[in-house]
C-alpha cells in the first residue's frame, strides 16, 4: 500500500488559514493559503497531506454540520477542489478526517431529534434516552463523546446511518479525489462498522487506507486485517520525547522493540503505524523538549525509527505551543511556510528515508543501550543500517561487530551548511532522487567496528552489501 512509503504532513486548515473560532457563516476562499504551501512540501519531501477537519461546522470542526460542504471559513468545495487537484499535480496524495463516531447538534438529523424526540425518523441514529434531560434543557439525554454534550454519538449499526456515511466518503473521493481517510477516535468506533467501511473503500480503490487515531492498548487489535490499515502510534510519541527529557533512552529502546523488534512476541513487526512527534491535540515538540540541542535529534529518530512519520505543519522549522494555553495555542494561523536549519535537516532525513527501502520497511533490533545513547540496526531485503543516538555533552564512541563493515555514514543532525554535508540543500527535485544522490555521493568507508557520534547528535551507516 502507497501508505506505508509516506512522509504525512498535517494540516488543521480551521488553524492553519487563520479561520474564526466560531463559525460566522462568511464564505472566505482560506483554503487556498495551502496552495503557496505546495513547493514547500515538495521541497520538504513529504508524499501526503493529511487535513484535520474541512467540513460545515459551529466551531472546532469535531462538530460537523454537513458533510459535504466545506467550512465557509475554509471556502466553497470548488476551492477546496482546487487545492486537492494541485496536491495531486504535485504528486502528493490527500487524507481527509473522517469523523464517524459523532456530530454537532447543528447536524440536521440530529435537530430533528431534538425538536420531534422520539418521534424523529432519526431517533434511531443516535442514542437517546427519555428519562433525564442534558446540561441544554433538551428534555432528554444521549450518549455523546467522552462527556461533551455538543458532540452526540452516532449508532453506527443503524444501516441506515452507515449508507448515508459511506456515501458521503464516495462523494470525497468523486469530488475531491481522497486517497484515504485518518479516521477520529478510531478507539470508539465500533468494529462491525469498521469491517464494513474497509469493505466499502475496496470498492472505491484497493488502494484506500485508513488510518484510526488510538492512544491506547493493543492496537494489534484493530490494526489488522479487514480493519484498519495502520494507526497512531502514542506509545511511539511518549517514549521518544519522554526518553529525551529524561536522558532514559531505555524507555525508547525497550518500546521499539517490543512492538518492532526480531524477536517473535514483538507486537507489531510488519505493521507501519503512523509516527508523530506532535500534532493538533498536544504541545509542540519545540516547547515539550527541555532541550532545544536535541530538536533535531528527535526528528532524526522519527525518520530512522519503523511506522510512518507524520510532521505537524511549523514543526518542521520550530514552532512552539503549549497545551496549556489551549487548543488554538497549538493551531496557529500560518500564513506563508518558513525554511530553517531545522528544516534543512528535516528535508535531508526525509530524503535518506525515501531513497533508502530499509528505512521505511526494515525491522529493529537495539546493539548497544545506555541511558543517553543508543546503538540500533534495520535491516530489509539483504540491506542494513545502524543508527547511532548520543544525548550526552561529548562524542560517543559505539564499538559493535555489525560495525565491522563498509558503509556511507550520515551526520542527520548537523547543520546542512557543514562541509561534510554541502551540495544537498533541498531544492523541489523529487526528494527520493534527491536521497539517491545524497548517497551516491557520499564515499564508503571502512567503519572498522566504531562509529563516532556528535553531541545530541545521530549518525546514520547505510552499509554496503
Amino acid at each position: 500500500m502507497w501508505f506505508d512509503d509516506s512522509v504525512v504532513y498535517q494540516i488543521y486548515p480551521l488553524g492553519m488559514c487563520g479561520a474564526p473560532l466560531t463559525n460566522d457563516g462568511v464564505v472566505t476562499p482560506r483554503i487556498r493559503t495551502v496552495l503557496g504551501f505546495i513547493p514547500h512540501l515538495r521541497r520538504l519531501g513529504v508524499t501526503a497531506v493529511y487535513f484535520s477537519p474541512l467540513f460545515d461546522a459551529p466551531t472546532h470542526g469535531y462538530d460537523t454540520r454537513d458533510f459535504r460542504t466545506l467550512d465557509a471559513r475554509l471556502g466553497t468545495n470548488d476551492d477546496l477542489r482546487c487545492v486537492c487537484d494541485a496536491l495531486h499535480a504535485a504528486g502528493i496524495r490527500v487524507l481527509f478526517d473522517g469523523v464517524f463516531n459523532h456530530v454537532g447538534r447543528e447536524f440536521p438529523p440530529f435537530r430533528d431529534l431534538r425538536e420531534k424526540r422520539w418521534e424523529s425518523r432519526y431517533r434511531d441514529w443516535f442514542y437517546p434516552h427519555f428519562d433525564g434531560d442534558t446540561p441544554y434543557h433538551d428534555g432528554f439525554h444521549y450518549d455523546c463523546w467522552e462527556g461533551h454534550y455538543e458532540l452526540p454519538r452516532l449508532n453506527l449499526r443503524n444501516p441506515e446511518l452507515e449508507q448515508y456515511l459511506f456515501e458521503c466518503v464516495r462523494f470525497w473521493r468523486d469530488t475531491f479525489g481522497v486517497d484515504g481517510l485518518r479516521l477520529d477516535v478510531a478507539y470508539s468506533l465500533d468494529r462491525e462498522f469498521l469491517a464494513h467501511l474497509k469493505a466499502f473503500t475496496r470498492t472505491l480503490s484497493p488502494d484506500f487506507p485508513l488510518i484510526g487515531e488510538v492512544l491506547f492498548g493493543d492496537y494489534g487489535l484493530i490494526v489488522r486485517e479487514g480493519l484498519l490499515d495502520s494507526c497512531t502510534n502514542y506509545e511511539n510519541y511518549k517514549s521518544t520525547y519522554s526518553a529525551i527529557n529524561s536522558r532514559n533512552l531505555y524507555e525508547l529502546s525497550y518500546s521499539l522493540n517490543r512492538q518492532f523488534g526480531r524477536e517473535p512476541w514483538c507486537i507489531y513487526r510488519g505493521r507501519h503505524l503512523l509516527t508523530f512527534l506532535d500534532n493538533h491535540d498536544v504541545s509542540r515538540i519545540a516547547t515539550t523538549l527541555t532541550d532545544g540541542r536535541n530538536l533535531p535529534l528527535a526528528f532524526a529518530l522519527q525518520m530512522t525509527t519503523p511506522g510512518v512519520p507524520q510532521i505537524y505543519y511549523g514543526s518542521e522549522w520550530g514552532i512552539p505551543g503549549a497545551k496549556a494555553d489551549g487548543d488554538p495555542a497549538l493551531r496557529p494561523a500560518t500564513e506563508a511556510a518558513m525554511w530553517e536549519p531545522l528544516t534543512d535537516r528535516i528535508a535531508a532525513m526525509i530524503a535518506l528515508r525515501r531513497a533508502a527501502p530499509v528505512l521505511r520497511h526494515g525491522d529493529y533490533h537495539n546493539l548497544v543501550e545506555g541511558n543517553e545513547f543508543l546503538l540500533f540496526e534495520r535491516a530489509f531485503d539483504g540491506a542494513r543500517a545502524v543508527v547511532g543516538v548520543n544525548l550526552t555533552d561529548g562524542e560517543k564512541v559505539f564499538s559493535h561487530g555489525a560495525l565491522g563493515c563498509r558503509a556511507r555514514v550520515f551526520d542527520l543532525t548537523a547543520d546542512r551548511g557543514d562541509a561534510r554535508n554541502a551540495g544537498h540543500t533541498a531544492d523541489e527535485t523529487d526528494a527520493g532522487t534527491r536521497g539517491r544522490s545524497m548517497i551516491d555521493a557520499a564515499p564508503v568507508v571502512s567503519l572498522g567496528g566504531t562509529l563516532t557520534v556528535p553531541p545530541h547528535g545521530v549518525m546514520l551507516a547505510l552499509v554496503e552489501p
